[in-house]
């Protein structure tokens, strides 16, 4: 081991398929390993992500079935490698590591990251809220840094929730525009028939408001007779969508080819990527789908949207939770932007997003 280096360990419930799990992998390829020692610490050593680590990663099972019973494995296994900072994702995740602080050796700087707006979390996705806010006003505050996603975030949790703005720090996710560019260039194009194709992507679950770009979907075939929505991703809502897709009159329409290990090949060679959110972070899947040039209809809903917009003003964002909204959007960005001279002008500065610039934040950080 080089002298000097800084051990840091990324502590997650799983490396299974996601955004924050996307984020960890990435850093954890990128960290300077002349100033870092990455470690990998998982509650079960399991997901599509575990297979993009670089072989000099310590990857740590803790071999856990649930979080709730993970804190001695925790501390156990900070205790062994005795790492100079944890960083943490995901609320359940990082209120373990948390608690965990007062068993932890002298030193070592507690980072958690939080991965969509809380006060949208509490108001949409739990049950007992107040129980809730009381644990980010009273707990949160005992890490030794906050990391939030967007500008939009820090305002969330500075006023909702009285978070002191110096532990707070704003680090946009990566995008590895690169890697993401030459992937998608490979593979051969995944569509068949005329189209107008959409794709969407990301995990199954409510928040991402896959249902309501099912119900969108009528009034653009209405337009588009052969358009075709591609949703990748999986999660635990995947049969009740096909259900939904299905009642509609969509099963031949609307596709759901699950995780993929190269979805920019799907979103550079659709007409349209669609983010029909609730709330969000910060999309890793939307920022990669504007790398690639692909128009972007989205919802503006709580999160970074707008942060994103300001950098691709030619991304449409319509009002959230409304299909009728989202299904105008798609039908006039569709007819305005099928032509490869359209597609052409789809063109975004991301610098702000570049992943050296992210890398670079994440390690003053450690």
């Amino acid at each position: 081991m080089s002298s000097g280096r800084r051990k840091v360990l990324f502590l997650a419930s799983s490396l299974a398929d996601g955004g924050a799990q996307r984020v960890f992998s990435i850093l954890l390829r990128h960290l300077d390993r002349s100033r870092f020692e990455p470690h990998l610490g998982v509650l079960r050593a399991e997901g599509a992500y575990l297979t993009d680590l670089p072989r000099d990663v310590g990857v740590h099972d803790m071999c856990v079935s649930r979080i709730r019973y993970s804190l001695p494995a925790i501390v156990k296994l900070i205790q062994k490698l005795r790492p100079d900072a944890v960083m943490s994702t995901m609320l359940a995740t990082n209120l373990a590591l948390i608690a965990s602080k007062p068993f932890l050796p002298r030193g070592t700087r507690v980072l958690i990251r939080e991965a969509a707006s809380p006060s949208e979390i509490l108001l949409q996705e739990t049950t007992h809220p107040r129980f809730w806010r009381w644990v980010y006003r009273h707990v949160y505050r005992h890490a030794d840094r906050v990391i939030c996603l967007s500008e939009a975030m820090v305002d969330d949790m500075v006023r909702q929730f009285n978070l002191p703005p110096e532990k707070i720090v704003r680090i946009y996710n990566p995008v590895d525009e690169e890697k993401v560019r030459e992937l998608a260039e490979s593979g051969g194009n995944p569509y068949s028939g005329p189209g107008p194709h959409l794709v969407s992507a990301g995990r199954l679950s409510r928040e991402k408001g896959f249902d309501l770009l099912i119900s969108a979907l009528p009034a653009v075939l209405k337009q588009f007779p052969n358009v075709e929505l591609v949703i990748l991703g999986e999660g635990r809502l995947k049969n009740e969508l096909k259900e939904q897709a299905a009642r509609l009159g969509l099963t031949h329409s609307v596709h759901f080819p699950g995780f993929q290990q190269n979805p920019w090949r799907y979103f550079r060679l659709a007409d349209l990527f669609v983010l029909a959110s609730r709330h969000e972070g910060m999309p890793n899947a939307l920022l990669e789908a504007l790398a690639v040039g692909t128009p972007v209809v989205a919802a503006d809903c709580p999160g970074g949207m707008r942060e994103i917009q300001s950098c691709a003003p030619q991304m449409v964002l319509v009002a959230p939770e409304d299909p009728r909204a989202l299904a105008e959007a798609i039908i006039a960005t569709c007819a305005r932007t099928r032509t490869s001279e359209n597609r052409q002008h789809a063109q975004s500065d991301l610098s702000k997003f570049n992943l050296r610039q992210v890398v670079s934040e994440y390690s003053a950080l450690f």
